[in-house]
């Protein structure tokens, strides 16, 4: 059976010899993939590998046998908590413990290019600000790489990124876990954590540009964010990507007030973004390289067929060509339809 290298589970057994684009041999038959195979693969830009049929006892047992990658995801998003609590109960966080959280998850990650199936991995019902905290720090990194920045510049926003709602450590837990509608006054606290991260993080012996971004992440270029509306030039450009990928990520969660979206509905919305809110060149990078990477998806559409995306349409990326059962549907040509879920 052929499966996408995030969706391999610990004790998997490779069918087949796998080798990189390049014809060079990577793991032999019978190998019994761990992390460490899935590390590998990855950073082998290899996407799909054949193993052999997982047992009944295996299948049965997801929890137990989870793929390498959920473990680096839960270990990362635990150690933010524990980052969380030290800066709600000290007032400062140590920075090594971010880094060594962060630092060994990019070099897996680094250079994997079925971003999606990434977005999709991490798409939980659960959402927290330590879920979604590691959601910004990944979706940031990939922006800044798009985008040509170094490697060097990469990490550092990703970590802006990955800490850019610390300052939520200081709001009143009533306010954070409130189930209901918040009032005008508790509205105002929370919008403070922006405040509160920038003093956390200059605090914990931070550079400043990392506290600026956890200043900014909620100003937007036409001047109608907060806290000091600023308007474009006076954004840092490492704010410009956390923003985007903040955005994008929490609008693909759900809330009181609005039920959850698929990936390509928000994409949408950002794009709409792009013309005044957000910046352009940020949007334009995550747009250009997340949706070309939806062709070979399956996904629903908006009269709840079901289908997969053969083809892009250059036009028009958000009307793509998708095979329905037998036949097609060329959505530039059928408008009333669009797609609304994408599925691994």
């Amino acid at each position: 059976m052929k499966v996408h290298v995030t969706d391999l589970k610990h004790g998997d057994c490779l069918m087949t010899d796998t080798f990189n684009g390049v014809g060079l041999h990577v793991l032999p038959k019978g190998t019994h993939v761990e992390r460490e195979e899935i590390s590998i693969l990855i950073r082998h830009k290899i996407h799909y590998v054949d193993i052999e049929p997982r047992s009944m006892q295996q299948t049965g047992s997801e929890e137990e046998h989870s793929h390498g990658l959920h473990d680096d995801f839960d270990h990362a998003i635990l150690n933010y908590e524990s980052i969380f609590l030290e800066a709600l109960t000290q007032g400062s966080f140590s920075q090594s413990m971010v880094d060594d959280t962060l630092k060994p998850l990019l070099e897996t990650l680094d250079g994997q290019k079925d971003v999606v199936s990434l977005l999709l991995l991490l798409d939980r019902d659960d959402i927290d600000t330590y879920h979604h905290s590691l959601q910004v720090g990944l979706l940031s990194y990939y922006i800044a790489s798009w985008m040509g920045y170094s490697k060097e510049e990469r990490y550092l926003i990703s970590r802006a990124g990955y800490l850019h709602d610390i300052g939520k450590s200081q709001v009143p837990l009533s306010i954070l876990n409130k189930p209901g509608i918040l009032t005008g006054s508790e509205i105002e606290e929370l919008a403070r954590h922006t405040s509160y991260g920038y003093d956390l993080i200059r605090g914990s012996k931070l550079d400043e540009v990392t506290a600026l971004v956890a200043l900014q992440h909620h100003e937007y270029e036409d001047g109608s964010g907060y806290p000091k509306q600023l308007l474009k030039n006076n954004i840092h450009p490492y704010t410009q990507i956390v923003t985007v990928a903040n955005i994008y990520m929490s609008l693909t969660t759900s809330t009181l007030n609005r039920p959850k979206q698929g990936l390509v509905t928000v994409l949408r919305k950002v794009h709409e973004m792009g013309f005044g809110q957000l910046n352009g060149t940020v949007v334009q990078a995550l747009t250009g390289h997340l949706l070309p990477s939806f062709v070979g998806k399956n996904v629903q559409l908006s009269n709840g067929e079901m289908g997969m995306i053969v083809m892009n349409n250059p036009l028009d990326l958000f009307k793509p060509l998708v095979k329905v059962d037998e036949g097609f549907r060329d959505l530039s040509r059928e408008r009333s339809l669009s797609v609304v879920e994408v599925f691994n």
